[in-house]
């Protein structure tokens, strides 16, 4: 992939709504889609054990973060490799990458609250 191809999204953001977000999950990792499935049955029955609609928000809101950052491929690769120092650094490395983590999904949140104005 070239420089210039690496900053392009891969797609557009879609709308934040269950059906644009499985397919957009589908297109652009598709090894993500049994983590969305799950994710998704698991707020649906929380939604409807409470008779409240805060856990779908919290799954919309998260998984459009999740398309908004792997849409983009460098911000895809920086994720991935800042999981990858979590994962097997020291503590002081895994508090470091866990800020990184937290910068790049604020980061997110914050494009897509933009976008929704």
């Amino acid at each position: 992939m070239t420089t210039s191809a690496a900053r392009q999204p891969l797609i557009p953001q879609p709308p934040s709504t269950v059906t644009a977000l499985r397919q957009a999950v589908a297109q652009i990792a598709p090894a993500a889609m049994p983590a969305f499935t799950r994710e998704l049955d698991e707020a649906a029955d929380q939604s409807r054990q409470g008779s409240d609609l805060a856990p779908l928000r919290r799954f919309v809101a998260q998984w459009a973060a999740y398309v908004q950052i792997q849409r983009q491929p460098r911000l895809a690769e920086e994720l991935r490799h800042w999981e990858e120092v979590a994962a097997t650094g020291d503590a002081a490395e895994a508090r470091r990458a866990a800020t990184e983590i937290g910068r790049l999904l604020d980061a997110a949140h914050t494009a897509l609250a933009a976008t929704e104005q």
